[in-house]
């Protein structure tokens, strides 16, 4: 016997979260040397993804590519739903980078520098000035902002990059060694900003050697090693994917991953 329908309308299905960034197949051959091999993976909105390898790994490359800067030889790439191949520029106003080498231009002020940026991204002037402002003031310098950069520390002109890189309220940002030689401080503050994008459902993409770093803030992380992708997923899951115990910090599950060879305690010396 059929049992009565339910009165009332049906509750819709869930709608399926779509990949802030999708990837497939992305190669790039320099000669022979193939730097990234048929890299395959997604990136869901809001996630803090982190992309970790060895010197040499591929890792500056595939953000190169993804963000447009690099041709790729084979692959797609789609970021908040805009394909590379078909809508280039449409993509890249979807994104903010801020890359391993700044170029910045140090003849500009702080504030000249945001603004340029801003126009560039077509933004309305008043916008530009509004939101010139406020990341001054969220990068800490607003002090500093009527001098030039040539005069800024280097983490003063990492905080000048970013705010350039957020001018157009990107949905989605590439860091690529953000940390790199910049003091506490400005690492400090740096966070702080990347919580308040991620808290407003920014999808942070980053590339870092700093292992602990990226076992504080990462959701999500993916280890390419020689152009490959070796594993990705959570911290239990590479654990599992290494075979390490759960307790298991990054830096072992990296090494062990990447196939480093074993600690052999201290250096012996010999006269």
């Amino acid at each position: 016997m059929l049992e009565p329908e339910a009165s009332g309308p049906r509750p819709e299905p869930p709608i399926p979260v779509q990949p802030s960034i999708l990837v497939r197949g992305l190669t790039k051959r320099f000669g022979q040397h193939v730097a990234v091999d048929d890299l395959s993976l997604a990136v869901m909105p809001g996630e803090f993804f982190g992309f970790l390898g060895p010197n040499g790994a591929g890792k500056t490359t595939t953000i190169r590519m993804l963000v447009g800067l690099l041709r790729a030889d084979a692959g797609q790439v789609v970021i908040a739903g805009r394909d590379l191949a078909t809508d280039p520029l449409g993509l890249k106003g979807t994104i903010g980078l801020l890359p391993d080498e700044l170029n910045l231009y140090e003849r500009l002020t702080a504030r000249e520098f945001i603004e340029f940026a801003g126009t560039m991204y077509g933004l309305d002037p008043d916008a530009v000035r509004s939101r010139t402002d406020e990341l001054l003031g969220l990068m800490e310098l607003e002090e500093h902002a009527g001098k030039l950069i040539v005069d800024y520390s280097a983490g003063m002109k990492k905080k000048t990059a970013m705010a350039a890189a957020l001018i157009h309220n990107p949905r989605v940002l590439f860091m690529d060694e953000p940390f790199e030689g910049i003091d506490a401080v400005s690492s400090r503050a740096l966070r702080q900003v990347l919580d308040r994008l991620r808290g407003r459902g920014v999808t942070v993409f980053f590339s870092s050697h700093i292992l602990d770093l990226a076992e504080r803030l990462c959701t999500r992380i993916a280890i390419i090693h020689l152009g490959r992708l070796r594993a990705v997923g959570t911290l239990s899951e590479l654990q599992a994917a290494a075979g390490l115990p759960d307790e298991a910090r990054l830096e072992d599950v990296f090494l062990a991953l990447v196939g480093a060879p074993p600690d052999k305690g201290d250096l012996s010396w010999t006269a």
